[in-house]
């Protein structure tokens, strides 16, 4: 058998979806295969403070030892409050982590929202010259930023609902404008998130104008830009995607809400929304999807996997692309897996395709002449 592979699995995070991050930790943990992976775990606090936990060479970590404890030696060993140069010592082996021995061979991010799923990981990560899971810098940060996203399906040339957007000092600066523009240009219901975040966090449904503006200091509470969306009544449809430059979908599945939209509580909490995979929807529609759902990939310049979200209008059946998510849940009841498995391929050799393609990517990526010896 050869040499196992030395996987270093980061998770927690600065982020309001810090929980989520956990239970993707958890399941991901879970599925591993332990006789090809030995995994160092590094959690990042609520207060963006790592930790390094010990080598897992074949047990995983039960739920409440993820958030690694560092006042226990044994469980965790905290990394400097400047964190950069020994991190990077220790990811690329000049100071194995945990006293391993072993460099670390591939990092798999298991980070939602800010800080991690936003390019702010990938941009450490590609300093340290280290493969790791996912998309790279520019389509984290583009697939994270919903209003650079929707730029860029317009350019696109993908149909979207319509949209308003504004940062805080314009709010604060002329808020009545923006409710008017709002008010005219989308209606009343309306949907008000913030900009750079995901799993339904600092997302209201507003039906009035004292309720737009509750939404919009409560979305600000999390981002400084805030976005504004017409309410669509349609049902939700998700691809997943898998690949590098040559990617494929799975089959569209579909997500209806125990709440009055897919909410945070819908997705994590009570468990009651209901999945269809497939979803019952025509073949067309289907195919549509997921060839809009490739194009949202390539634009970002996706690499590894995505989740791409639509809206299927109830009263049309047009769909209309909603989001991409470059980093999706692994949760046990995550659409990301569960998708891919009714597609044939399941959860622990998703894993494993989506550690081979880093480390493909990582290996094409070789060859850049970044020196710029070939010029003048």
């Amino acid at each position: 058998m050869g040499k196992k592979v030395h996987l270093g699995l980061i998770y927690g995070g600065k982020s309001g979806e810090h929980d989520v991050s956990l239970q993707t930790a958890f399941a991901v943990m879970g599925e591993l295969d332990y006789a090809k992976y030995e995994i160092t775990p590094f959690y990042i606090t609520r207060l963006g403070e790592w930790r390094v936990g010990p080598m897992l060479a074949g047990k995983p970590l039960a739920i409440d030892e993820l958030r690694l404890d560092p006042a226990d030696p044994a469980a965790a060993h905290p990394v400097p409050d400047f964190p950069l140069a020994p991190l990077l010592d220790r990811l690329t082996g000049s100071t194995p982590p945990a006293g391993t021995g072993q460099p670390i061979d591939v990092v798999f991010p298991l980070l939602h929202g800010t800080f991690g799923e936003d390019g702010t990981i990938q941009g450490l990560l590609e300093i340290a010259d280290i493969p790791y899971v996912g998309a790279g810098v520019l389509a984290s940060a583009a697939g994270m930023d919903k209003i650079t996203m929707k730029k860029i399906f317009a350019y696109e040339g993908l149909p979207q609902c319509v949209f308003r957007y504004f940062t805080r000092p314009q709010w604060e600066k002329d808020a009545s404008f923006f409710i008017m523009e709002c008010e005219v240009a989308l209606g009343y219901p309306c949907f008000v998130k913030p900009a750079n975040l995901g799993s339904s966090v600092g997302i209201s449904k507003a039906k009035n104008r004292d309720e737009l503006i509750a939404a919009v200091d409560f979305a600000f509470r999390f981002d400084r830009k805030v976005i504004v969306e017409e309410f669509v009544d349609a049902r939700e449809i998700e691809v997943s995607v898998l690949g590098n430059d040559d990617p494929r979908t799975s089959v569209p599945g579909e997500i209806a809400p125990s709440n009055e939209f897919y909410d945070y509580k819908a997705k994590y909490v009570d468990g009651k929304s209901a999945i269809h995979i497939p979803a019952n929807i025509p073949n067309k529609t289907a195919e549509a999807a997921r060839d809009m759902a490739l194009r949202a990939f390539l634009a970002i310049d996706g690499a590894g996997l995505s989740r791409v979200d639509f809206f299927l209008r109830k009263t049309d059946g047009r769909l209309f692309i909603n989001e991409v998510n470059t980093m999706p849940g692994f949760t046990p009841i995550s659409m990301y897996p569960l998708m891919w498995k009714e597609s044939g391929l399941p959860y622990r050799d998703l894993l494993d395709k989506l550690i081979e393609l880093a480390l493909k990517r990582y290996a094409d990526k070789q060859t850049i002449d970044y020196g710029g010896s070939g010029g003048n």
